[in-house]
């Protein structure tokens, strides 16, 4: 999973700009939004509304927006927008296998407009469970590993019920666990003031593949493409991704 993680770190520095922060904002006011619905507005009783609003602090996102989010979601502020929450699968060129969240409030348009990306990337949309049995669901952690301790950090994140826990070359700590660990672990870390860069539930692929550099950069731009639409919240994959492809990725 180090690949994606680099891949990721790009991403968000090449995101830097207005418009993307924009709509990040928007993405993550949907994703508060739902997240109210579901479980509530208050975010020490509801883990996934905490994971949205720690997401939207993380990148700046006004306390005002925040908060008028979590509003919208418990009714108090009505404006007649029903946002769903969808997730389409398909796959990619050469047999890649891709998982789209969208929170929409227009179903036609979003699936719409998928569609359209994934088959101008080479790609297809699928039925619903056709590549979905491929991935689990888990709790991820991302920690910057300049001046923290890895051993406490592993320690922490064991006793929270973590499954696996890594350190990469650059230092960069991944924290792998079941769902129902996210809060012990988030409040472990947190104990400890060990900041956290990225927290969230996210699907990861029960096996990766690998293909030649130019096929992983075909399938990892197609991706990009798809994150960019606006009702697009997520998009994950079972692609392998190398050193060589991070490398060309991040000259263009």
């Amino acid at each position: 999973m180090s690949g994606h993680s680099k891949w990721s770190t790009i991403k968000r520095k090449k995101g830097a700009a207005d418009a993307k922060r924009g709509q990040m904002f928007t993405r993550l006011t949907r994703e508060i939004v739902i997240a109210v619905r579901e479980g509530g507005g208050d975010p020490e009783g509801n883990f996934r509304l905490r994971i949205a609003i720690d997401r939207a602090r993380a990148v700046n996102m006004p306390k005002d927006n925040i908060d008028r989010a979590v509003r919208r979601g418990t009714g108090e502020d009505k404006d007649g927008v029903v946002i769903e929450q969808i997730t389409y699968e398909g796959y990619g060129p050469h047999g890649i296998a891709i998982l789209v969240e969208c929170l929409t409030e227009n179903r036609n348009r979003t699936v719409s407009e998928v569609r359209h990306v994934l088959s101008r990337g080479g790609g297809a949309l699928g039925e619903v469970g056709s590549v979905s049995w491929q991935f689990d669901h888990i709790a991820y952690f991302g920690i910057e590993g300049e001046g923290v301790i890895f051993d406490k950090v592993f320690e922490l994140a064991l006793e929270g019920g973590a499954n696996d826990i890594t350190q990469d070359e650059d230092g960069y700590i991944e924290i792998f666990a079941p769902v129902d660990a996210f809060k012990t672990i988030s409040d472990q870390l947190k104990g400890a003031n060990i900041e956290i860069d990225e927290a969230e539930l996210r699907m990861v692929p029960k096996q990766e593949i690998a293909l030649e550099t130019e096929q992983t950069l075909k399938v990892m731009r197609l991706i990009e493409e798809i994150e960019d639409l606006d009702d697009v919240q997520s998009v994950y994959s079972n692609l392998a991704v190398s050193d060589e492809a991070l490398a060309a990725m991040e000259e263009e």
